[in-house]
């Protein structure tokens, strides 16, 4: 029997229910508890392009103000205001993430499944930028490529694989998705981001599945797939072929971990964007295939050394478009996620009529 699109997500979506009220037994007992965190990129950079200087500046790229209330043990909330400069330098303040998060009791395999309700994080960037963690250099590489950003409004199911990986490796390593054989995400969202208010009435499937093969003989490896199927974020038009675009993303993500080092290589393949704009003149959606490698070297407890290459062809339908980038860097921690970073970053396009672009970065990671 063949399972379409729409059947396959009501289905995703019935599992995440199954959970809740196989779970609903809770000790409402109180335990209250609220944090505040902060995380802010300060920068100096310049840039530059064709011999001349693009811009020079100092500047607060980012800030994020984070609220988080446990109210029982199953049950917390969390607000977090993004704070940025706009294009005329006036900062504005706005929701990334608002939601409730319910935490459950194991089922078999899945361990500390839980499920977010509202503004909510989804199913990858929180998981790539807690292995890569210099997101103060720039946005990951599928964001960076233009095709979504990392809020949703809808609901995320996460749970763990088959227990934990032990404290030892917690601790020295990344206690952040620590599934012992990996993890698992499914989302079901309006699909605008968290930028724009949803334009039609489709809806956007995300999944991810995270596999830790070898946890006792190689801890730090794992094999994620990330696949999303949807529409993109234009209303619909009936004398408009293919509205809304279709928008479909596979993305290929290995990963290892040591105390020493980290080391990414991605795959990604697709057609269309969250933003429903990545089409051709008629509307249909255009294909897109790129890569991305990623490494972090740790000399000693402070001192790292990142490297980062990316190359994306946005249309494969079209010669001589291809873009790459390189970024290399040096940072100083001083614990706590407090990093101090210095990196080049250098975009060269396929067309020769399109000067490379070339930055210079000075970033104060704050986190506290």
């Amino acid at each position: 029997m063949k399972i379409s699109k729409f059947n396959f997500r009501l289905l995703a979506l019935g599992f995440v229910f199954w959970i809740i009220g196989s779970n609903f037994l809770f000790s409402l007992e109180l335990n209250k508890s609220f944090e505040i965190n902060n995380l802010s990129y300060l920068s100096y950079s310049i840039g530059f392009s064709d011999g001349k200087i693009q811009n020079n500046q100092f500047n607060v790229s980012r800030s994020y103000l984070t609220f988080r209330y446990s109210l029982f043990d199953f049950l917390s909330f969390r607000m977090t205001v993004d704070t940025r400069q706009d294009e005329t330098g006036d900062f504005k303040a706005l929701l990334k993430f608002l939601y409730a998060n319910f935490v459950f009791k194991d089922i078999s395999f899945l361990v500390k499944p839980n499920i977010q309700f509202g503004l909510v994080e989804n199913t990858w960037h929180c998981f790539e930028e807690n292995i890569n963690l210099y997101r103060m250099q720039g946005t990951m590489f599928i964001e960076r490529v233009g095709i979504f950003n990392s809020a949703e409004f809808g609901i995320t199911f996460t749970s763990l694989l088959g227990g934990k990986m032990d404290e030892e490796y917690q601790k020295t390593v990344n206690k952040k998705f620590p599934g012992k054989y990996g993890s698992i995400a499914l989302g079901v969202y309006n699909g605008g981001g968290y930028h724009s208010f949803e334009k039609n009435k489709n809806k956007v499937f995300q999944s991810r599945l995270t596999l830790r093969p070898l946890p006792k003989f190689v801890p730090g490896f794992q094999i994620s797939y990330l696949g999303i199927f949807g529409k993109g974020n234009q209303p619909e038009i009936d004398t408009l072929r293919n509205s809304p675009p279709t928008w479909v993303t596979h993305d290929v993500f290995l990963s290892f971990e040591h105390k020493k080092f980290t080391f990414t290589l991605q795959y990604l393949d697709g057609k269309g964007n969250q933003f429903g704009k990545m089409v051709d003149s008629i509307n249909n959606s255009i294909k897109y295939r790129g890569y991305s490698a990623f490494a972090e070297l740790k000399l000693d407890n402070n001192w790292r050394i990142i490297g980062r290459y990316d190359f994306v062809d946005p249309n494969t339908e079209i010669d001589n478009n291809n873009e790459q980038r390189l970024i290399a860097g040096i940072g100083y921690n001083f614990g706590n996620g407090n990093i101090l970073i210095l990196d080049y970053d250098r975009r060269m396009f396929q067309n020769s009529s399109k000067p490379s672009e070339n930055s210079l970065k000075l970033t104060m990671q704050i986190n506290f």
